[in-house]
């Protein structure tokens, strides 16, 4: 299955032979910063897709790397171009954590997430996701509480869309048995899940107690995939101290084939959904 290439994926792309050509030409990523008087940072965040490029930024670049194709030249350029159109979350960047998450798991044909301790945002009831908002040290104004739910609403909308995503699903007991917002608001969300997960390109798996062990004991992740495009999957970690993205094709096996064992070590998904409904008649 695939997607239709969107404004991220164009960025990936774009950056990705940017990156080629400037290796080609033999030059660091310091020394082209230096040559443009950018910002230290910058040229590894065009090449990473953290950021947008103009398109006469793209052509300076490949006139520094010695690039003549006209072809080529135009094609980069008018990647430059798509890459920066406006999406639906656009209008939503002033409330988004900082990467390429969101754009990228809009135009992903396949997510797999691990959650150790919350329940994933993509099969969040309104009333778990305003309770999770208004808890912690400092709470948002009421208006950035809504638009952050509009923001999640909106990412799930991808489950039931004509092309939609399929979502593999792992999620520690911790997660099934706490109790957010109290008891109403979370047998809405048990029951929630019980029904999503009826869907045919969800599977939601619960990783019990008794397991032990197993290789994702420490925060959650994301494993995008991206079926039949160029490009390369990616790993997502979500961290206190920052947010982590992992490419590297020999990683990104490595990590799926402990996400496969993850999800072998868990309750399938008719005993998952026996324990969730368990947890109704407490």
């Amino acid at each position: 299955m695939t997607v239709d290439e969107g404004p991220t994926l164009r960025r990936r792309r774009l950056g990705t032979e940017l990156k080629k050509c400037r290796e080609a030409a033999g030059l660091t990523q310091e020394q082209v910063s230096r040559r443009f008087e950018w910002h230290a940072a910058k040229v590894t965040r065009i090449e990473t897709a953290r950021v947008t490029v103009t398109p006469r930024d793209v052509r300076d670049l490949l006139t520094l790397y010695g690039v003549t194709d006209e072809g080529y030249r135009e094609a980069l350029t008018e990647l430059a171009r798509t890459s920066r159109q406006r999406t639906w979350w656009t209008d939503y960047r002033d409330i988004m954590r900082p990467g390429n998450f969101i754009g990228l798991e809009a135009e992903a044909t396949i997510t797999r997430v691990w959650e150790p301790i919350l329940l994933p945002g993509l099969l969040q009831t309104e009333g778990y996701m305003r309770a999770l908002m208004r808890t912690g040290r400092s709470v948002d104004p009421q208006e950035h509480i809504d638009r952050r739910i509009s923001l999640r609403l909106k990412r799930q909308s991808r489950l039931t869309a004509d092309n939609p995503l399929s979502l593999y699903a792992v999620i520690d007991e911790s997660a099934v048995r706490r109790m957010v917002g109290g008891r109403d608001v979370m047998d809405t969300q048990l029951r929630h899940l019980i029904k999503v997960g009826q869907l045919p390109n969800v599977s939601i798996q619960v990783m019990p107690f008794s397991a032990g062990e197993h290789p994702f004991l420490g925060g959650p992740a994301a494993f995008l995939e991206f079926g039949e495009s160029v490009h390369a999957d990616v790993i997502y970690m979500e961290g206190l101290a920052g947010d982590y993205y992992e490419e590297q094709p020999s990683e990104v096996a490595r990590y799926r084939e402990e996400f496969d064992r993850l999800s072998k070590k868990a309750l399938d998904q008719h005993s998952s959904v026996s324990m969730i409904e368990s947890l109704l008649d407490r």
